[in-house]
């Protein structure tokens, strides 16, 4: 017999179960050694303590489980399973969640202490928000604040919204009622036929916009944020994020998704979509400094459905500028970035 999936709990130390966490934090881990101690430091932290983290081990192969035994809380619990990618990792550790909110954390990024104490008393005060996001500040490789992040809309969410910005922005921002991903939640197909599944597995890229805008699109519960930034989000040009192209084409993936299942939301809404992802992708095209990409990929943009010009001309314009700005000799251009950086830091280069 093939043993196609294999899952197991390592441990959960001195866990006691018969205490119930009110939040369950789940942190997918694939080999991130470099940034996993930090992360885990960041909920332990929490001065909210009622919470479980569960630990997905998706098929490490670097040092990253060596350091997480280092580690001796009773909230910690491992699960090991074959690789699945960052969706099947989520997927893992929300079915195992006990907690009545699931907070999902990336590996490479951290919270701040009081993220779990606001976004519980958030969702506590507002019955009928079913994901509680925040603002986040971007950082580098090394852990140091870039002066710039996302701050978007929070609240009067609507499913256009959802689809067109995203203003959840990362998998690090919002905390969820178990409720919410108990009503949009499916079986697999085939050899996942027992498998519960909630974020989609087929997608390796832009599973986070498929989830919120199944969510937006299948049910009552509102999206709304706090007004303060409560996550740092790493800017990692080496990662997913990186790869635009591949990125793009995930994003279209996403879309066919739910496309036959709302026809007439789609037709009205997919090209202001679409133009608003292209110039999200130009801008991650600016960042990595693929100066060619960042100009096909804004002006793609722009020529998709110009009202990204009349909803968001600043920062339309701002990418605009700076991908014709990246033809200019590379020490020029980072003067005029580093001025930019300190004018007009806190606005969003994410989307």
């Amino acid at each position: 017999m093939v043993v196609i999936f294999v899952l197991q709990f390592d441990r959960r130390k001195h866990m006691n179960t018969n205490s119930i966490p009110v939040v369950s934090v789940v942190i997918p881990m694939y080999n991130v050694e470099k940034y996993i101690e930090q992360s885990i430091n960041s909920v332990l932290n929490q001065t909210y303590h009622h919470f479980e983290l569960i630990l997905v081990d998706d098929g490490c192969v670097d040092n990253t489980l060596n350091i997480v035994d280092k580690f001796n809380d009773p909230r910690i619990s491992i699960i090991r399973q074959t690789n699945r990618g960052l969706s099947g990792a989520r997927n893992t550790g929300i079915e195992s969640a006990r907690g009545i909110y699931i907070a999902l954390l990336d590996a490479d990024d951290y919270w701040a202490t009081d993220k779990l104490a606001k976004h519980i008393q958030h969702l506590s005060a507002n019955p009928k928000v079913g994901i509680s996001y925040c603002p986040s500040l971007f950082i580098d490789e090394e852990g140091v604040l870039l002066g710039v992040g996302q701050f978007p809309k929070l609240k009067n969410i609507t499913q256009q919204h959802i689809f067109c910005r995203n203003p959840i922005g990362n998998g690090s921002a919002p905390v969820i009622r178990r409720s919410v991903l108990s009503e949009i939640g499916y079986f697999g197909t085939e050899k996942d036929k027992y498998r519960k599944m909630y974020f989609d597995e087929s997608l390796r890229q832009s599973e986070d916009i498929e989830l919120w805008t199944r969510i937006a699109l299948n049910t009552k519960w509102q999206f709304e944020g706090i007004n303060e930034p409560l996550t740092y989000y790493r800017v990692n040009d080496s990662g997913l994020s990186a790869d635009v192209d591949k990125q793009f084409a995930s994003w279209q993936h996403a879309v066919m998704l739910n496309k036959a299942s709302h026809p007439t939301f789609f037709k009205q809404f997919y090209s202001l979509a679409k133009a608003y992802q292209l110039r999200y992708l130009a801008r991650r095209a600016i960042q990595s400094t693929s100066k060619i990409n960042a100009f096909k990929l804004i002006h793609q943009a722009i020529y998709c459905n110009y009202r990204i010009i009349l909803q968001e001309p600043s920062r339309t314009a701002m990418t605009l500028c700076c991908a014709w700005l990246k033809f200019l000799p590379s020490k020029l251009y980072s003067r005029i970035e580093r001025f930019a950086m300190l004018n007009f830091g806190n606005s969003s280069i994410k989307q």
